[in-house]
């Protein structure tokens, strides 16, 4: 905007000397030109420098001024925009200067969910989850990149057309805060994408980051507090997380926060196939990336990885508590899917943290949401890495075994990952003859169903959909968005639902009437009647969506639509037998297994009766037969003319075929349509059989006009 305002100015002079216009007020009006002319160009020059030395500064830590000729730089550009405001001020360095206090965070949605890690705390886990990703994917070999695991805060960066305009917390994954006026005084991170490389600017793109506080500034924030009689951060992340939260961000501005940038969700525009070139993309475009990322070929060379960012921990200048592991081919990716809150293709491989020894006083057995029984130690206090600690976990009864832990132990114990305790070894030379071996329960200790173990697996589980422990979570699930949808139904009138026995499972939802909700606490009178005619709208759900809802273990958004066009119905699905079920491309034995075991258990039938009763039908569809499409992979490119792509995913699927958003060697057909992409260049170099969408429609079984 600058650019093409000088340029008018110029045409403007050079048009009034043409006609030989001398009046004094013309020589004034190109003195008064030629002044803001240079202006301009002098404020661009600035935003030019300053991002120069951010980039110097914060990402590449060699300054080459000082922060006294820094600060002068500084003030000059803002008092140059103060009098000559433009378009661009949004993407100027001086916007990261914090705003006025704000009364709340508002809350945001995040376009695609921030979801969290499995963890491993060994090799051989590491090395475990190599191997069930390979059985999943019915693959010998997998890629990975490899990244160090900071200590910060995860943050989710919204940018359209190139500029920065949201920015928020993680929080559940579903919905954090809108932080973005105090992200924006973090300088390492550009406020507007630098048009660099192959790649085109989207139109909109989530990129995915870790705010962090490197060491030796977080030291000299708490020797700063301390002097000033403050209280000191606990450590780093919690400084981290505390700046980023101020309500002023004219504190946050103050505090020496930095951010790596690490993966992408939701992005329109353009497409990438593997992880690393999402990575070389977002260094390209300016954003600040860890140099300590590496592309691995294999779970070995992870594991020596593991080891050598670890034996150089001490020495990094910011904080981290392990590594992260990422499958690389982003359609692998895609077809390894995510399990609950944890994509499947990642994982957190964890370092050991500081030890301190305890007794056990007791074993308590918790029912996670899925079921799962994990027996917990509850043990005398004890400060471990400047945390009391009195609760560690024990996993499974196989590790209670292993470990030979018992009741009245003295045991070492450690915050595994610098967060989770966990108990790691038993002194057996303190023992007394008093200890006491412990058994895993028959049934769940909440519902009194009866408990399992599934072939190949560790965890004992309650796979009784009522179960208490597990009806609370349940229930967010069964109405969150990718589910049935049931708008103001949150944590907080989950819980006081169940606990005060107005609901006892899902089912119950379709019973509840205005005026029960309206003996709850802060319930008003409307948000009650919103709450009635979201569920009442919520009775014919799609049949995909429902199965999702329910909650069965292995059975994402992507498994549930496979079973959806496969069995039309819920009828159908509960009868299925195994073999039935992993007759569907890209379902195993294991999450079959899992699927028979639900409608096997009473409980879960008598709730699948009780949604009958209440009206809800989800929807059937249709269904074919024959699957013509199975085991064949589509990608398409281009714009379709004759159908959508959601249409067609749909129809691909329930002929037994899967729609991926990369081109790999696993793909059948690249279907193009007008003005197709990248993706077709891939195609043709890899041999890929390539389709018009008259000859993809002629496939399926569609006329074409």
């Amino acid at each position: 905007m600058l650019k093409l305002y000088a340029a008018t100015l110029k045409k403007y002079k050079l048009y009034l000397i043409a006609f030989d216009l001398t009046l004094t007020q013309t020589e004034v009006n190109i003195s008064g030109m030629n002044k803001l002319e240079e202006s301009l160009n002098k404020i661009a020059e600035l935003r030019k420098t300053i991002e120069y030395h951010n980039k110097r500064y914060y990402q590449q830590d060699a300054p080459e001024i000082s922060d006294a000729e820094y600060d002068r730089l500084m003030r000059q550009l803002q008092e140059l925009e103060n009098q000559y405001p433009d378009d661009d001020i949004a993407s100027s360095p001086t916007q990261r200067v914090g705003a006025a206090p704000l009364a709340k965070f508002a809350s945001f949605s995040h376009p695609s969910a921030m979801l969290s890690l499995a963890n491993a705390f060994s090799n051989d886990e590491i090395i475990e989850f190599d191997s069930r990703l390979k059985r999943l994917a019915g693959v010998d070999s997998i890629s990975y990149i490899a990244e160090p695991k900071l200590d910060g805060l995860a943050v989710n960066l919204i940018y359209e057309n190139g500029l920065f305009t949201k920015g928020a917390t993680r929080g559940d994954g579903a919905t954090g805060e809108d932080v973005t006026q105090n992200l924006k005084t973090i300088s390492s991170l550009p406020l507007k994408i630098k048009n660099a490389g192959n790649k085109a600017i989207p139109s909109f793109i989530e990129i995915r980051g870790e705010v962090y506080m490197e060491s030796e500034p977080f030291h000299k924030l708490n020797r700063r507090r301390i002097d000033e009689g403050e209280e000191p951060f606990a450590n780093p992340r919690n400084a981290a997380a505390g700046s980023l939260r101020q309500l002023d961000s004219k504190i946050t501005a103050r505090r020496p926060l930095n951010i790596f940038l690490y993966g992408i969700g939701n992005i329109h525009g353009i497409n990438f196939s593997t992880h690393w070139e999402v990575l070389q993309t977002l260094s390209g475009w300016g954003f600040p990336v860890n140099k300590f990322i590496e592309r691995v070929q294999d779970i070995n060379a992870c594991i020596r990885y593991f080891e050598h960012i670890g034996a150089r921990r001490k020495s990094l200048p910011y904080e981290i508590d392990g590594i992260v592991l990422k499958v690389n081919d982003l359609s692998l990716q895609e077809t390894l899917g995510n399990v609950s809150r944890n994509p499947r293709w990642a994982l957190a491989c964890k370092y050991p943290a500081a030890q301190e020894t305890t007794i056990i006083k007791n074993i308590e057995v918790q029912v996670g949401r899925m079921g799962t029984l994990t027996p917990v130690a509850i043990m005398e206090p004890v400060n471990v890495g400047g945390v009391m600690v009195s609760r560690a976990t024990l996993h499974n009864e196989d590790e209670i075994i292993k470990k030979d832990i018992r009741i009245g132990d003295t045991v070492v114990i450690q915050r595994a990952g610098d967060v989770i305790p966990e108990v790691v070894k038993v002194i057996p030379e303190k023992r007394t003859g008093k200890e006491k071996k412990f058994k895993m329960p028959k049934t769940c200790p909440e519902c009194n169903s009866e408990i399992v173990r599934f072939e190949g697996e560790v965890a004992h589980r309650c796979v009784n959909i009522s179960c208490p422990a597990q009806l609370k979570e349940h229930i967010r699930h069964f109405a969150s968005r990718s589910a049935m949808d049931i708008e103001g139904l949150g944590e907080r009138l989950s819980a006081q639902l169940f606990d005060t026995k107005l609901i006892a499972d899902p089912a119950d939802l379709y019973f509840l009437t205005k005026d029960k909700l309206l003996e709850l606490d802060r319930q008003a009178d409307k948000s009650a009647q919103n709450l009635i005619d979201s569920i009442a709208r919520s009775k014919k759900p799609q049949l995909d969506k429902f199965i999702y809802a329910l909650g069965i273990r292995h059975v994402g958004e992507r498994t549930a639509k496979l079973l959806a066009a496969r069995f039309g119905s819920m009828e159908n699905l509960i009868k299925a037998k195994i073999e039935d079920l992993t007759a569907v491309n890209e379902i195993g034995p294991e999450i079959a297994s899992s699927i028979v075991e639900f409608f096997h258990e009473g409980k879960n039938i008598d709730v699948m009766k009780k949604f009958s009763k209440a009206g809800v039908i989800p929807q059937k569809k249709e269904v074919s037969n024959n699957v013509p499409l199975a085991g064949k992979s589509f990608v398409f490119t281009g714009t379709m003319e004759g159908m959508g792509r959601t249409a067609a995913k749909e129809i691909i699927e329930s002929l037994g075929g899967t729609v991926h958003s990369s081109v790999t060697k696993k793909t059948t057909y690249v279907v193009t349509g007008d003005d197709p992409g990248s993706k077709l260049d891939k195609a043709k170099s890899s041999g890929i059989k390539i389709i018009s969408e008259k000859e993809f429609l002629k496939l399926i079984g569609r006329k074409t006009s």
